[in-house]
């Protein structure tokens, strides 16, 4: 029996990584390193509760609930000693255009708090309801509105002009 859960999790977690991977780099806003720690303390804790987890009606949106959580748990704790950079890594072909469309948005989403980037990663990254991403959060739907629309604001002010000459050229 154990077995047979354990081979289910590597199928689940084989399946789940590079959505994981690709939702923990937008909440670290490009840090490849710490979204690579996020996703295996994710994994981590999936495995130890995998019984539990596998009975659920939709494993995938747990263990997203589970990223979220882990990364504001990350924010907030004081010990954290690693520093952001200016820099971000490499990433794969993309035309000069996308690149700097996306380099200006995650800057712009590293100015805004770990909160309001988890709001907007759930809203709009994901695709999720107001009322999904605040039981994930777990705070009301009224504040993930509120929330999302001032970090919404927050980066067209971040960007400014920028946004209409990165979008339309």
């Amino acid at each position: 029996m154990k077995r047979r859960y354990e081979e289910e999790f590597m199928t689940f977690a084989a399946a789940r990584f590079a959505p994981l991977f690709r939702s923990a780099c937008v909440l670290t806003t490009g840090e490849v390193h710490l979204a690579e720690d996020l996703v295996q303390d994710t994994l981590g804790r999936t495995y130890a509760d995998w019984r539990k987890i596998a009975q659920v009606d939709d494993p995938a949106a747990h263990i997203h609930t589970i990223l979220v959580r882990t990364y504001l748990s990350f924010r907030r704790r004081r010990s954290n000693s690693e520093q952001p950079t200016d820099t971000l890594p490499d990433s794969g072909a993309v035309t000069e255009h996308d690149a700097t469309l996306r380099v200006a948005l995650l800057d712009a989403l590293g100015r805004l708090s770990a909160r309001d980037r988890a709001v907007l990663l759930l809203r709009y990254w994901e695709d999720r309801s107001v009322e999904q991403t605040a039981e994930i959060l777990q705070i009301r739907p009224g504040a993930v509105r509120n929330q999302s629309m001032r970090a919404l604001a927050r980066i067209r002010d971040l960007l400014g002009h920028d946004l209409s000459e990165l979008v339309s050229s």
